[in-house]
């Protein structure tokens, strides 16, 4: 079987798993299976940052498909999330991963007005978060007001959405200052990426880079090298600025690096022990995404076309590899991507596990490498970003 074969083979059978998790769970939320079952996240943690996932994986599938069992289930989460934007105090930076793949997909595809709505109200509540002094959107809740982190850089295109929505620069200009502060204080020289920057809040000054879900301070945590790589290239999409394409390579060349030496699935840090192992399949996925996105951009602009098809083979091995070996096509359980980690040294039971992030960058992954070479979308302006 060629690439393209094998790639439209994975795509049906992602069709085929997700359909029977809807008919089996309905519009639970889910996060990790235990057991081999979702729980439904709207009965513990509606606001929960990665509640949004499992709609946009649907909103995907509806796109390629026409299928209205994915847009039925997609739809009703979108509509439980409305308690999370009520209560609002359990919400954070991360409402961008929450409503751009649930509201502003709805709105995308089906014109759906409260949709658009939801997703502006969550723009304005991301924008809120902005530190002036500072020029980043700070993380989190509670004694955490300096603190600024790589995996924001995946929420701006809410921001960025939003801008354009309604003719305003503001949100525009907030993402980008956020992006220019990552660069500053987030990507190191040789393109690793620490988790977080502390900056104080009042004077924009840089106070510390500590350890994050990685190994330790210093380490190079392989999701939040993904998140740099995709969320930058997300960056340049939007504003068409230069650097945020080139600081996407700069990343993506030491992710490549690294991946290249574990057969292209990814470690959790690329700088921790060699033993024990541990493995972040989600980390893979989403940097697979990103490599695309800057395949994308460089063949857009004529630049470095030999440097763009290295990308776009690399998102396949990538892909490849983790499908192989990390795989889980069982019609009975939950998940499809198994060896997800969430952080290196643990936060309750993500132990190479299966997480409902690394279905979602997964499948996308593989209807962006099938629709580089063969049209299978039915609404060619929509994207799940």
């Amino acid at each position: 079987m060629d690439g393209q074969g094998y790639l439209e083979d994975i795509l049906d059978k992602i069709c085929k798993k997700i359909l029977r998790e809807c008919e089996r769970n309905g519009s639970i939320i889910p996060y990790i299976p235990e057991n081999g079952r979702y729980k439904d996240m709207a009965d513990s943690d509606i606001a929960w940052w990665t509640n949004g996932f499992f709609a946009g994986l649907l909103w995907q599938l509806y796109n390629v498909t026409g299928n209205h069992t994915y847009r039925s289930i997609a739809e009703d989460i979108e509509k439980k999330l409305d308690r999370a934007i009520d209560e609002y105090e359990g919400l954070y930076h991360d409402v961008g991963f929450m409503w751009m793949h649930t509201a502003v997909a709805d709105y995308k595809l089906t014109g759906n007005k409260q949709s658009r709505v939801r997703g502006l109200k969550m723009a304005n509540l991301l924008a809120g978060r902005y530190n002036v002094a500072g020029e980043f959107i700070r993380a989190w809740n509670g004694d955490m007001t300096g603190w600024m982190i790589v995996d924001c850089l995946m929420n701006l295109p809410l921001l960025y959405w939003a801008s354009g929505e309604i003719n305003d620069p503001r949100y525009m200009l907030m993402g980008k200052k956020h992006a220019d502060t990552a660069i500053r204080y987030i990507v190191r020289e040789d393109g690793s990426c620490n988790h977080i920057a502390i900056i104080d809040p009042y004077t924009g000054e840089l106070l510390d880079l500590p350890a994050g879900q990685g190994y330790g301070k210093g380490s190079s945590w392989s999701r939040g090298q993904a998140w740099a790589v995709y969320g930058f290239a997300l960056s340049y999409r939007y504003t068409g600025d230069k650097k945020y394409l080139d600081t996407a390579m700069k990343v993506a060349d030491y992710f490549i690096d690294n991946i290249k030496k574990t057969d292209y699935v990814s470690l959790c840090d690329f700088k921790a022990p060699k033993e024990p192992v541990y493995y972040d399949s989600t980390a893979g996925v989403i940097a697979a995404c990103g490599l695309i996105e800057i395949e994308h951009h460089l063949r857009e602009i004529n630049q470095d076309t030999k440097k763009a098809e290295e990308y776009g083979d690399i998102a396949y091995k990538i892909v490849e590899a983790t499908e192989k070996r990390f795989g889980n096509w069982s019609d009975e359980q939950d998940g499809m991507i198994m060896m997800g980690k969430a952080s290196y040294h643990g936060l309750g039971g993500d132990h190479h596990v299966n997480i409902i992030y690394g279905d979602f960058f997964f499948t996308e992954a593989v209807i962006k490498l099938i629709s580089k070479n063969k049209d299978i979308v039915n609404n060619k302006e929509f994207n799940i970003w």
